[in-house]
């Protein structure tokens, strides 16, 4: 075993697990590190609350007065829990967070300071953003980017730093990052679904977006996982041949937590809880080393927050439990990758979940209303929300027969399958009351009976519905959940506004009573929508054919699924729900293509790298002892040489063999880096490196994977698979 292979994994046999203490019930101390309703009631006047809380709930402007009197209140719990700075907390066009810390302290003269910390500091901030990608929208003389407070997510302290969930925009207005776009979403969603759930309740006011995220990742010990330059580099092993046992016992899966393992989780879990994330479900996935966990579902704006930073949380606790987290989709060739299956519904606030079957045919109607109308706009858009779960990483996963397949369809199982065939049946216009009665009895009242043993559940779709939520699947594990979610309240609400206007004529014009008028445009809805489910086979290629002939886009690279969210039809119902105009939109198509082209050079380098300066010249040591063998070997045995060591020369020959392929192969991926990288366009520049570059990292592996089989295990410089992801 090499000296570095060898120094990793014996660090990692002499770890132990480091003992936490957990004599705290959960509930005692979650939210304590946040800003909450409970501290602002502590903290603040009762005039300065409730100004807070219309804000929040209904989007009024906070009054400039009480602004300041917030920021004190909010600057004085803060340094009660031991902050000592404050930070605005944003989300930019990097796929991670971002902040920049100012200290609370402010000297007044040369002998005495104070801790400062007011409305100016709280409401808007100027942070240097001329780094951040931006997608052509500043020029380098608008280069400034300005943080807004956003009031829907609560502040919390974050070691000792009291952080402010904010929203980034550029000098001209436009959104620079993944929360703006979600926060004008989440409040047109709010809108039309408000609007239609008043056919049922008029006592509805408001609508929430929901989200529970399943987050599942790989936990790698760190001494051996920096013992990798690819994990290090590009956070994914870019070559390494498959250990004897993988995951094909399933013995891993809702297996036993490894003591090592469960001490991080038990920590993750209590920091998590602190900063009133509501971590519910924690178990080992399929893959060896592989986890999730899991929350209680909460309102989409928080929960995008709570994702972005519990994966910055989940970073520092790994590392002080001497585990590397890898989020990346596919770390690993030949075991299953790693997810993130966003749990989707609407709730009103009177308590209702908009997508839960109710006790009445009336409260049924109204689920079938939100339900059909979901399965539309995800007929209308499906290659939209293809675009918005698209990555380099994750491109590995969609469609590799271990995660949903790049072609979207929805998935709603036989029971209600057979209701909505039901109701297209149904007669077009005025129903008689023979029809009302059979509708409302038969079909529609029985919906909670036959949900009651709705168990059938196919992991090959993209966008399930699962009793009371719809969940999609194709979410990549390290993405930020912002970017699907805007997309799915935009296109819902566009379709909620749709359907409230056709309804309407129909009541207004044609004089249909309220729930007839609401049957024959969800009748209509059905059939129009009818393309996109699917309830078979997601890997097959008879599913491939099949959606071909149904219309449906499957677009298995990035640089061709990102090209939906530029058409005519993505840029006009952005615009038109106010989420985000033509500039915003070109702005994030430019930079996840420029992103994505330079994922793969990176990977290209690292992997030539490793190719040209690890695996070559081990594999040349060990072919010269092993010519110095053969050697011996002549001398001693004479004219019988050959017959003898045959083997020998065919290991010699071997190696030659795979040692010509990488170098020639390594060649031949930098010249074409080197046309692709003269591109200046991004989207031909994207094209170049998934048709031209990325093949041969396959075939480069290959040939280096072949050598990891043959060469000394004492000679080999890099940590297998084997070590790992057994080694705990």
């Amino acid at each position: 075993m090499s000296t570095i292979r060898f120094k990793a994994v014996e660090q990692t046999f002499n770890r132990k697990p480091i003992s936490v203490e957990t004599n705290s019930k959960r509930s005692d101390i979650y939210a304590v590190n946040v800003f909450n309703n409970i501290a602002m009631r502590q903290f603040m006047s009762d005039e300065a609350f409730k100004n807070i809380q219309n804000s929040i709930e209904f989007g009024t402007r906070i009054d400039r007065k009480l602004a300041n009197e917030i920021a004190v209140s909010m600057k004085n719990w803060a340094l009660s829990k031991g902050a000592t700075h404050y930070t605005h907390w944003f989300q930019p066009l990097t796929g991670s967070t971002a902040e920049k810390h100012d200290a609370f302290f402010e000297p007044i003269d040369n002998s005495k300071a104070i801790e400062a910390f007011g409305s100016d500091q709280l409401v808007q901030q100027e942070p240097d953003a001329s780094s951040f990608p931006s997608g052509g929208i500043r020029n380098t003389f608008e280069a400034r980017g300005y943080t807004a407070w956003d009031p829907t997510s609560p502040a919390f302290i974050y070691g000792t730093t009291l952080c402010i969930p904010t929203v980034f925009v550029s000098y001209t207005g436009e959104a620079l990052d993944n929360k703006a776009p979600l926060l004008r979403a989440l409040q047109t969603i709010d809108q039309a679904a408000t609007e239609v759930a008043k056919y049922f309740d008029k006592n509805v006011s408001k609508v929430n977006a929901t989200l529970g995220w399943e987050q599942e990742y790989f936990l790698i010990d760190k001494a051996l996982a920096y013992s990798r330059p690819d994990i290090v580099l590009a956070g994914r092993t870019l070559l390494g041949h498959s250990p004897a046992k993988g995951q094909q016992l399933d013995d891993h899966y809702f297996g036993s937590i490894p003591a090592r393992v469960m001490s991080f989780m038990r920590e993750l879990e209590e920091e998590s809880m602190k900063l009133g994330i509501p971590v519910k479900t924690r178990h080992n996935e399929v893959a060896p080393n592989q986890f999730e966990l899991a929350p209680i579902f909460e309102e989409a704006n928080l929960a995008v927050d709570h994702n972005s930073l519990i994966m910055d949380l989940m970073d520092r606790v790994a590392d002080k439990h001497n585990f590397k987290v890898l989020f990346h989709e596919k770390p690993f060739a030949g075991i299953n990758g790693s997810g993130k299956h966003n749990n989707w519904s609407l709730a009103t606030n009177t308590g209702v979940n908009l997508l839960s079957p109710g006790t009445t045919p009336m409260k049924n109607l109204q689920f079938l209303t939100f339900f059909i109308n979901t399965i539309k706009a995800v007929c209308e858009y499906e290659d939209l929300i293809r675009a918005s779960v698209a990555s380099a990483s994750n491109d590995h996963r969609l469609g590799a027969n271990e995660a949903p397949p790049a072609i979207i369809s929805v998935f709603i199982g036989k029971q209600l399958t057979k209701v909505l065939d039901e109701l297209e049946d149904v007669s077009k216009g005025k129903l008689s009351p023979q029809e009302k009665t059979d509708l409302k009895l038969n079909v529609v009242g029985k919906i909670p009976e036959i949900l009651l043993d709705n168990t059938d559940r196919n992991r090959t779709s993209p966008f399930a519905f699962t009793g009371n939520k719809f969940e999609l699947r194709a979410v990549g594990s390290k993405a930020n959940c912002a970017k699907p979610m805007t997309v799915l309240n935009t296109i819902v609400a566009k379709q909620l506004k749709e359907f409230k206007k056709e309804v309407d004529i129909l009541v207004d014009k044609k004089k249909l009573k309220k729930d007839e008028a609401i049957f024959n445009v969800l009748r209509e809805y059905i059939k129009a929508s009818k393309r996109i489910r699917f309830e078979g086979d997601g890997y097959s290629e008879v599913w491939e054919k099949e959606a071909i002939r149904r219309g449906l886009s499957n677009h298995k690279t990035t640089p061709l699924a990102l090209k939906a969210m530029i058409s005519k039809k993505s840029l006009e119902v952005f615009e038109q729900m106010g989420v985000m105009n033509k500039i915003e939109v070109h702005a994030r198509h430019e930079i996840e293509l420029e992103e994505y082209a330079m994922k793969l050079q990176i990977e290209g380098r690292v992997l030539g790298d490793i190719a040209k300066n690890h695996v070559i010249p081990t594999a040349i040591r060990y072919q010269n002892t092993l010519i110095e063998n053969l050697k011996g070997l002549k001398e001693v045995f004479g004219n019988d040489f050959k017959k003898l060591a045959s083997q020998q020369l065919d290991i010699v020959e071997q190696i030659s063999d795979n040692i010509a392929e990488i170098n020639s192969k390594v060649d031949v991926m930098v010249n074409e880096r080197k046309k692709a990288n003269k591109l200046d366009n991004a989207q031909l520049k994207a094209e170049a490196y998934c048709e031209f570059v990325k093949p041969y990292f396959d075939k480069i592996r290959y040939h280096c994977d072949k050598l990891e089989l043959m060469v000394d295990d004492d000679l080999w410089p890099l940590t297998k698979y084997r070590e790992l992801l057994f080694t705990r």
